[in-house]
């Protein structure tokens, strides 16, 4: 689990992608203003590009290998000890490289070490910035997941289920009512940092468990986890608002009810979650559905950046839904 979900995952390739782009257009731009005329632009951009592209490559490596100890760490502190990282290897870059190469600008050690600070700063806050565009997502999950639980119609007919159960099974009465205080705990959490899929796996189970309440045998599930990693973290409430869309959109309207098919597995060092359900276009919903699924994209980049993603498709009757992130962050 991630203490400082605040700093950017620098063991993401789509991090390091954007770090490399954001840094080379910066020191195009810093071409582009110190030159004085064009012929000057393409030897500054080249003299500072090999200063630049050996900081960056090394910062990138290092950046790497202290990822887990910076995620240990306070926020502030983890800013500190990349800014003081990026300063000695820009210290020791220039060194080597001054003995080589005079600068056109002669540039002193001081102030490239200054420019360094700058544009680590400048990097951080883009990814501050990215952090909190898409924060309101998780916090729009938590919300959305809370008054779909609160619908009447699953509110009203689980507590009518639960009554009609006392007199009769009350031990399946007082799991149900137990099922139904863990949902409400789950979903009232702040839900900000990664858990284990077995955690989600368990709360999807205990949702279902209240749905089949209500639906009996018009409701199937079919779990193929037997292959699932158990302690791959993922995003919290990603499989339970898919499971939810696939009970509203696929087994409630349909009189004889369907099966809805779970299956995880791991390929290529991803953990791959498909959610499947039966779809019939004259018995299609559309509300509710896109909004989830967006929520969801959403939250998968904020965590998991360009190595996840979300595909849904209709094959043969059935509404699937796909996602795919890396096992191991």
């Amino acid at each position: 689990m991630r203490k400082n979900s605040r700093l950017p995952n620098l063991h993401n390739l789509g991090i390091h992608l954007r770090i490399l782009l954001i840094v080379n257009l910066l020191a195009v731009m810093a071409a582009i203003l110190l030159s004085q005329q064009l012929t000057d632009l393409f030897p500054l951009l080249a003299q500072i590009s090999a200063l630049v592209q050996p900081i960056i490559l090394l910062s990138m490596l290092g950046l790497y290998i202290l990822y887990p100890l910076l995620n240990k760490v306070e926020y502030w502190q983890g800013l500190l000890v990349i800014l003081l990282l990026e300063t000695a290897i820009t210290y020791l870059v220039f060194s080597f490289i001054s003995q080589y190469f005079t600068f056109y600008t002669n540039l002193e050690i001081s102030r490239a070490c200054l420019l360094t600070a700058i544009v680590t700063g400048i990097v951080l806050y883009y990814f501050s910035l990215q952090e909190k565009a898409y924060s309101p997502a998780i916090a729009e999950a938590r919300l959305q997941a809370l008054q779909a639980r609160i619908r009447p119609h699953f509110l009203f007919n689980s507590i009518n289920a639960v009554l009609s159960l006392i007199r009769t099974q009350p031990k399946r009465a007082e799991t149900a009512l137990e099922d139904m205080a863990d949902l409400f705990r789950v979903l009232m959490s702040e839900n900000r940092d990664l858990v284990p899929l077995a955690q989600e796996i368990s709360l999807c189970q205990r949702y279902l468990d209240l749905e089949k309440l209500r639906l009996d045998e018009r409701l199937k599930i079919t779990w193929q986890i037997d292959d699932m990693p158990s302690d791959a973290m993922i995003p919290p409430l990603i499989m339970q608002p898919l499971l939810e869309n696939a009970v509203y959109h696929g087994i409630e309207p349909m009189p004889e009810g369907g099966e809805i098919l779970v299956k995880i597995y791991t390929k290529l060092k991803e953990l791959n979650i498909t959610i499947s359900n039966p779809y019939t276009p004259q018995h299609e919903r559309h509300s509710g559905n896109k909004m989830a699924l967006k929520n969801i994209e959403e939250r998968l980049k904020l965590h998991f950046d360009l190595e996840s993603s979300l595909k849904k498709n209709v094959k043969d009757n059935r509404y699937e839904v796909h996602i795919r992130i890396p096992e191991k962050i």
